[in-house]
């Protein structure tokens, strides 16, 4: 661990990251702030293939555990201390892996479910092509789709909790005591418990989202998920500390996991000033000339995001491209789709960035594209990281007309709000922009800017976790 100071007392902090860490900028910037503030810190991740074992930063380091399913499964946690002997031997024998910023695209997001199997051979699973259409056609549709819904329910009970469990017993064997443990996300609850059982200390939830109303779960039947919830509810009342992203997550999380009303630590960039001249890197980077619009969408590469309305509505829009930057395992599904003929030239594509580099990168677009799509309570009253990207760039947005992000974009007056379901409108957003006079559209930005220095920055919220930090290491309540 490193980092020193009076503030800290130079005690110590494990911030647990169910993600590799690479793209967390949450977890970097907290770690950044407490070992300013005098604490040791050390970051613990999962480890994917690619991704090295331990990643050195100047302020602290990553170490990084497997996440294998049968550690968590009684039976099979013999076989599941082999496997993970064999991949620690294996990835030492490799430490010129792959950089990590380049490994964690293809890295699993910890709330997207893994691809369902093929449907199988049995006669439930199938529905022939010759009965299609016939009076057995409806039935046997019904019988494969009462098949399937075991397999739907274990690759969400892997997701959680089996995974997250799977990863708190793999860290065992790298983790060392702290005295106080900040995880991140509802996967890192089972870390958290079992962290404090065996090493002592303070713990904190920090709850980035609703996790049982997030895109994975939202489908799911109410018992399961009662029985999920249950099961966050408990981890998370077992710890000293809840905290969120932004004041409507907070009241949901107080009601749902019926704890303290939780602090909001909002996940605001620290305030950033552009080069000079200011950066053009997209533009450069994809080889468009200075007259086309860069509107860009950064972040998790996946469905319900409104890529798909942001495709269909950039066609609306003339000399403007999109641009995708971002990871996750729906990755190449999306790329391939940009890649198709009817988005060819109109849809382009750069690899993510360390959080480090990010907002060069942002204040390089004219436009960011947020059209979070209405399906579930946790994107309702989302404030995504890219809000918050965009404003400390000043670049102006086209967002969701949902009550999270809609009540920042009203308050700022930092762009535009729009029906995420419709690409026209979306276009129309992306318009009203784009024609602006240049004077007009500077004033816009300059309003992103005055947002970031004013309010929404990560100066302005620092203070609220370091003073949370003191009060539980002091033994007082949140």
């Amino acid at each position: 661990m490193s980092g020193s100071g009076r503030a800290g007392g130079g005690k110590r902090i494990a911030y647990l990251s169910y993600s590799t860490g690479v793209f967390d900028s949450r977890t970097q910037r907290m770690a950044r702030s407490a070992v300013e503030a005098g604490y040791r810190v050390v970051v613990y991740a999962r480890w994917e293939p690619g991704v090295p074992l331990e990643s050195t930063f100047p302020e602290f380091t990553i170490r990084r555990a497997p996440v294998i399913p049968e550690l968590a499964i009684p039976g099979l946690r013999g076989r599941g201390r082999r496997k993970l002997a064999a991949i620690r031997r294996l990835a030492a024998a490799a430490p010129d892996a792959a950089p990590p910023e380049a490994a964690a695209e293809s890295a699993p997001d910890p709330t997207v479910a893994p691809a369902e199997p093929a449907p199988g051979g049995t006669l439930a699973e199938r529905v022939p092509s010759r009965l299609r259409g016939t009076p057995l056609g409806a039935p046997l549709r019904w019988a494969r789709t009462t098949a399937r819904a075991p397999r739907r329910w274990r690759s969400r009970l892997a997701i959680f909790p089996i995974r997250p469990m799977a990863w708190a017993i793999a860290l065992d064997e790298i983790s060392e005591p702290a005295d106080l443990w900040h995880g991140m996300w509802a996967g890192s609850l089972p870390a958290l418990d079992r962290a404090r059982r065996r090493h002592g200390g303070t713990t904190v939830y920090d709850s980035r989202d609703v996790y049982i109303h997030s895109r994975v779960f939202g489908s799911m039947a109410r018992p399961w998920k009662w029985l999920l919830g249950g099961l966050e509810r408990r981890w998370a009342r077992r710890c000293d500390a809840v905290i969120t992203v932004n004041d409507a997550y907070a009241d949901i999380l107080e009601r749902q996991l019926g704890v303290a009303h939780p602090p909001v630590i909002r996940n605001t960039p620290a305030l950033y000033t552009p080069p000079l001249p200011p950066p053009d890197l997209l533009r450069r980077r994809l080889g468009l000339s200075a007259s086309t619009s860069v509107v860009l969408y950064q972040g998790g590469l996946m469905t319900e995001r409104g890529i798909e309305q942001g495709m269909e509505a950039i066609l609306e829009v003339p000399d403007a491209v999109l641009v995708l930057m971002g990871y996750g395992v729906q990755r190449d599904q999306i790329l391939g789709l940009a890649g198709s003929a009817r988005y060819r030239d109109r849809v382009r594509a750069v690899d993510p960035v360390p959080p480090s580099a990010l907002l060069d990168w942002t204040a390089s677009s004219d436009v960011m594209l947020m059209a979070i799509q209405p399906t579930t309570l946790n994107h309702r009253f989302t404030t995504p990281n890219k809000l918050w990207e965009a404003i400390a760039a000043g670049v102006p947005v086209v967002a969701s007309d949902l009550p999270g992000m809609a009540a920042v974009v009203r308050e700022t007056g930092c762009g535009v709000l729009v029906d995420p379901t419709s690409p026209t409108d979306i276009a129309r957003g992306i318009r009203s922009i784009l024609e602006l006079p240049p004077a007009d559209r500077e004033a816009l930005r300059e309003r992103c800017r005055s947002a970031a220095r004013t309010t929404y920055s990560w100066e302005s919220q620092v203070g609220i976790l370091l003073a949370l930090y003191e009060r539980l290491l002091e033994g007082g309540t949140p």
